[in-house]
């Protein structure tokens, strides 16, 4: 394959973006301000040292991410957190540990060391450690945790696989580390403190019902904030295919739309007469209707149509998480 030069806005200089599993490879660029997309098992992530406003800065020139939406951090050590946060709640103690490393990012006051830029100037700092083998090992190489927004063009679908990383930010990332497909298939949940409440920033792929079964204080949810989020993922308008997308309901009668031009993102059973349509899970699994989800809108969008139709799924468990994507696929600009 002949590989092309691509010259960033930033002059920096990339070859054609490499696709590989060699940690050491990662490390490095990682340790000389690079970018790196890393395997989690929600979604690829774009990382680059935390602790490096410059780096930092070069995953939103990648993304064409807006400023003022913070990122998560990651680590993968329980001890870090008394480096980058100021946490002494003997409770948050027992979640961490009961749900890590897993789809749980804790949003905390930070520590001086966490540079403004990474929380887009809050106080508070969005951290958590990945549950996947190859990323863990190589942030415990690390002198530094990595700041890690999906590793996507801002406002896109979110990639879970090595190759949608590619097809997406080729040129814009110095390696993706491939970890295979990400196991979950939707971004982690996030969660934060005010006074004795519990409250969910952001639903994800650890399940509400299960913090209930280790907070026996009061859960609310905080979801969507339009210009001056204090989570990640808080946005109104992501996840969004290029294609116009609209909700199935009751409502939409199929044989009223071009069958050649329309496309359908279903939870477990087709429509008859459409050729384009993705089936999250034929059993009916939340857990792989999660797993597929960006798979299936990504799918959806390289077809030759120009509808999409998606249709909620349960809204119980993961189905939750999932809603909330396709919500934020449907909301207006």
């Amino acid at each position: 394959m002949v590989r092309k030069e691509v010259l960033s806005t930033r002059n920096f200089k990339f070859m054609e973006t490499e696709i590989g599993t060699d940690i050491a490879k990662a490390k490095e660029i990682l340790e000389r301000g690079g970018l790196v997309a890393i395997p989690t098992e929600t979604v690829y992530g774009l990382a680059a040292n935390a602790l490096d406003p410059l780096a930092v800065a070069r995953i939103f020139e990648a993304k064409s991410r807006p400023a003022f939406d913070p990122l998560i951090v990651h680590i993968s050590k329980f001890k870090e957190l008394y480096k980058y946060t100021s946490y002494s709640d003997i409770q948050l103690s027992d979640i961490a540990n009961g749900f890590w490393p897993g789809p749980l990012t804790i949003l905390l006051p930070k520590s001086t060391r966490i540079p403004d830029i990474v929380t887009s100037g809050s106080d508070k700092v969005a951290i958590r450690m990945p549950a996947h083998p190859l990323t863990l090992k190589l942030l415990s190489l690390l002198d530094f945790p990595v700041a890690a927004p999906s590793a996507n063009p801002f406002g896109y679908v979110s990639p879970t696989t090595a190759g949608h990383v590619f097809d997406q930010l080729n040129g814009k990332v110095d390696y993706i580390l491939d970890g295979g497909p990400s196991r979950v298939g939707v971004e982690s949940t996030i969660i934060g403190f005010e006074g004795r409440d519990m409250v969910i920033y952001r639903k994800g792929g650890l399940e509400i019902e299960e913090l209930e079964g280790v907070f026996p204080g009061n859960i609310r949810i905080n979801d969507f904030s339009d210009s001056n989020p204090s989570a990640p993922g808080m946005l109104k308008k992501h996840y969004s295919p290029g294609k116009k997308v609209r909700l199935f309901n009751d409502e939409v009668k199929p044989e009223e739309f071009n069958s050649d031009k329309t496309g359908f993102l279903r939870y477990s059973s087709p429509i008859n007469g459409f050729s384009h349509q993705f089936i999250l899970s034929e059993n009916a699994d939340l857990k792989e209707a999660a797993a597929r989800l960006f798979e299936g809108l990504r799918y959806l969008d390289k077809q030759p149509i120009d509808t999409i139709f998606i249709e909620f799924v349960p809204e119980r468990g993961l189905g939750l998480a999932i809603n909330d994507r396709l919500r934020r696929t449907l909301a207006e600009e």
